[in-house]
């Protein structure tokens, strides 16, 4: 078996490491005889392994006690709908509550579709430009409605690589943040956020799982009229079983965090993330056949795009670089070009090999 280097934004790679204990306890995980896809969620097997993955999240995050840790399902594209629901208070369908948007991107421009459904949308910076997204607002540029519920942002835009440099300041305003690209790829301070949510196919494992860090005090303000299933706290207070959760994914969200303790936490995590976007970066500047078109001061850690000379090109540069095993390459088609994500799970030696191959392309075509 010959295993490709995946650039894919996601679903994404996850560390080899991982996939192959999932493999050997498969059919039969820890003398329980079964998978753990044949559990029931409530069974003492189960809940040991949803223990250790709430525990070990909480340790690599450092996650105050006063934070409960949910593991939902939906996607993130659900918690576009959820945090509405359970910050802005009122009735469901009055509109009267109050939240302040960063407009940086695709998905926080899908953030704040949904959330106009639920209430008054303030975006407070809007930084597109001839249809683009290439920046985000210079810190401290920002005024915040006092009175808003909550100001929500997007730290990383994976589709056009755009990424805050920065935690905004929001005073005594909850910040919130779908962090769905960029969680447990750096330290953050939690206690900064009232509410970290994130799809789990990117850097926490397979699709199908999100994890939800909500502040203790920002529970029970849920809209009249929201569904149990939207509610908070309906999944806090039943532990995230009010109904049966997407165990597996929790059991291998739970691997991934082992894994990361294993390497050393995510001070190492942001050593080698750093270095990783550097010196790709590094290669695209130093041509004159690459570009990447956002600001270098907000260019994203994980989601690195970048276009050709000519656009001609394209299709012969995603079919070469298949051949030499690195897939995944093709940009968003909003955006176009080519697109590397570089997660946790990439090797530095898979984004070694994309320079390597990115130079030689240049070199015979340029």
């Amino acid at each position: 078996m010959s295993r490709v280097f995946n650039f894919s934004a996601g679903p994404a790679a996850l560390p080899q490491e991982v996939l192959e204990q999932a493999r050997d306890e498969m059919l039969d995980w820890h003398g329980a005889g079964m998978s753990v896809m044949e559990m029931s969620h409530r069974g003492k097997e189960f809940m040991s392994i949803a223990e250790k993955a709430e525990a070990d999240l909480r340790e690599i995050m450092a996650i105050p006690d006063d934070y409960k840790v949910l593991f939902l399902q939906g996607g993130a594209s659900s918690q576009f709908a959820m945090v509405p629901m359970n910050l802005l208070g009122g009735a469901v369908g009055d509109l009267s509550g109050r939240a302040d948007y960063y407009r940086t991107g695709s998905w926080s421009k899908k953030a704040i579709a949904e959330a106009k459904r639920f209430g008054n949308v303030n975006v407070v910076a809007d930084t597109e430009s001839d249809g683009k997204f290439t920046t985000v607002p210079a810190e401290g540029s920002v005024n915040f409605d006092s009175d808003a519920a909550y100001v929500h942002y997007t730290p990383n835009e994976t589709i056009e690589g755009v990424e805050f440099p920065y935690v905004p300041d929001t005073g005594d305003v909850p910040l919130v943040a779908d962090m769905s690209s960029t969680i447990l790829s750096r330290p953050i301070d939690v206690s900064k956020f009232g509410i970290i949510y994130a799809g789990a196919q990117k850097n926490i494992g397979p699709a199908g799982l999100t994890v939800v860090i909500v502040r203790e005090d920002l529970i029970g303000r849920t809209m009249d009229g929201t569904p149990a299933m939207f509610d908070y706290q309906t999944h806090a207070k039943a532990g995230s079983m009010y109904n049966t959760p997407p165990t597996y994914a929790w059991y291998l969200a739970g691997l991934v965090f082992d894994w990361i303790k294993r390497k050393g936490g995510l001070g190492a995590m942001a050593e080698v993330n750093q270095r990783k976007a550097g010196k790709l970066y590094a290669a695209i500047d130093a041509s004159g056949f690459y570009h990447n078109p956002v600001d270098p001061g907000c260019r994203s850690w994980m989601n690195v795009p970048f276009t050709l000379a000519d656009p001609a090109l394209d299709a012969t540069f995603l079919a070469e670089a298949k051949e030499a095993g690195l897939v995944t390459l093709k940009g968003h088609r909003s955006v176009g070009g080519m697109r590397a994500s570089i997660y946790n799970a990439m090797p530095e030696e898979g984004v070694d090999a994309l320079i390597a191959f990115m130079a030689d392309f240049e070199q015979r075509h340029g």
